[in-house]
């Protein structure tokens, strides 16, 4: 098998270095308090500048230095509106239906779709490519909104595991199907630019639901597209 295959075995690596870098999943759910939407994002914005500005600070970091000076309003910008605007709900794609008139019952895949996440263990990237398929009960969704699903959970602190049970579990909900696939091939930072330092590996993960969890040939078929050049 070439060396970037995804094989049918696919299991999550895990850290073996230390117990802090254990990655421990808590649920299908992002861990998220009752109040967490009480703040505007203004308001969210306003205080992570600061709480991050402390941290530079503390970090021995000359904050008057014009290069530094605009960092900590960057920095939770970029938390609440980008990297980690799938928290909020407001930002779930709508995806609208239609009717599948061509009567196609084979698979339809989406592969090669570009995830840029964050570890949730140390707020580092995770960044790799999803590959989407279904067979469709009656209904077919734009292109489009495949991707916008995949980013909308990925822009959220995660792990991998999460990631890909929630976008499947997304998609059967939305397409009112149980024949569903996701799997994941990704890079973490937290694994390769600090601990270990291992910047080869790689992290697999699927989820497999209906004709693909139940038919190896539906399986294969699906790997075997998403492997091919």
């Amino acid at each position: 098998m070439r060396q970037k295959e995804i094989s049918l075995n696919i299991r999550p690596l895990k850290p073996v270095d230390d117990e802090d870098d254990d990655h421990h999943s808590s649920s299908v759910e992002t861990p998220m308090r009752k109040d967490a939407f009480d703040l505007s994002d203004e308001e969210k914005i306003e205080r992570i500048e600061s709480h991050f500005r402390q941290i530079m600070e503390t970090l021995g970091l000359d904050l008057t230095d014009d290069s530094l000076a605009g960092t900590p309003k960057r920095v939770a910008k970029m938390f609440v509106k980008e990297a980690f605007s799938g928290l909020n709900p407001k930002n779930k794609p709508v995806a609208r239906l239609f009717e599948n008139k061509y009567n196609y019952d084979q698979m339809l895949v989406e592969k090669d779709i570009t995830f840029y996440s964050h570890c949730e263990h140390h707020f580092v990237p995770i960044y790799g490519k999803a590959h989407v398929a279904y067979f469709s009960s009656g209904k077919v969704i734009g292109l489009s909104k495949i991707n916008r699903i995949v980013q909308y959970f990925a822009k959220r602190p995660q792990v991998q595991e999460r990631l890909t049970v929630q976008i499947g579990k997304e998609l059967e909900r939305i397409l009112q199907t149980q024949s569903i696939a996701v799997v994941m091939d990704a890079n973490h930072m937290c694994v390769a630019s600090r601990g270990v330092s291992d910047t080869n590996s790689k992290t697999g993960t699927a989820y497999f639901s209906g004709k693909f969890k139940d038919d190896d040939n539906v399986k294969r078929e699906f790997l075997n597209y998403i492997n091919a050049k």
